[in-house]
């Protein structure tokens, strides 16, 4: 079943793609479905997608064990802060975790994954605008955080950064890129609704979008 949101976006995708002489097929558009129930998620289902992001482990965990018993082949993204204590059901829920940004969520996600024989890709979220109010780790921390998760048994596939509010998010994603290269890694989890076509020309290989595909919050919309 078509879904026009889910087309025009897939568009500008193979668009975006295109002036930067990539594949569409390296580009994975991750569905941000936080704050959106089963029924709003639903068409986007029965349209074919089948990736998604969520910010929060409780949230998720209460509305994606029903649409995976329906759809089995959903690939779940944490895109969210973690906090280490929820590190247990993040492991058993996702598929891959883009928010991993201190030794001791590291610890935390590396001992579960042991635990629970459940190897998730991981991204490491750099606060790439150094804005206290936002996670990530510093820039400078990279490569540090990236030895300790690979040390611990974590497969590190790339970056993942969001630039600050208000702001040209092209340099950000560019020094997002550039720090992906010199450390040897080739995912980059950057753009939004906003903005994922400058990020795609930057290189991104994951695309967060969540209002273009589902439009505006309604207020108190679980």
């Amino acid at each position: 079943m078509a879904n026009p949101a889910l087309e025009e976006i897939r568009g500008k995708i193979e668009k975006s793609a295109r002036l930067a002489d990539r594949k569409t097929s390296d580009i994975v558009l991750i569905a941000v479905s936080k704050t959106r129930s089963g029924d709003e998620i639903r068409p986007l289902l029965a349209a074919g997608h089948r990736v998604f992001g969520e910010n929060r482990v409780q949230e998720a965990a209460g509305k994606w064990p029903a649409l995976k018993a329906d759809y089995p082949d959903i690939q779940l993204h944490m895109i969210g802060q973690l906090q280490s204590n929820k590190a247990a059901e993040a492991v058993a829920l996702f598929d891959y975790i883009h928010s991993m940004d201190r030794p001791s969520l590291i610890k935390a996600l590396a001992k579960e994954m042991d635990l629970q024989q459940r190897r998730l890709p991981c991204f490491l979220q750099v606060n790439i605008g150094e804005e206290p109010q936002k996670g990530g780790c510093d820039i400078k921390a990279v490569p540090e955080l990236l030895e300790q998760a690979r040390d611990g048994g974590i497969k590190v596939v790339g970056l993942m950064a969001v630039p600050p509010d208000g702001t040209n998010a092209t340099p950000y994603f560019a020094l997002l890129a550039k720090l992906a290269r010199d450390n040897g890694l080739d995912g980059l989890s950057m753009g939004m609704s906003g903005d994922f076509e400058k990020a795609i020309k930057l290189g991104a290989t994951h695309i967060r979008v969540g209002t273009a595909l589902f439009g505006e919050r309604v207020p108190h919309s679980v």
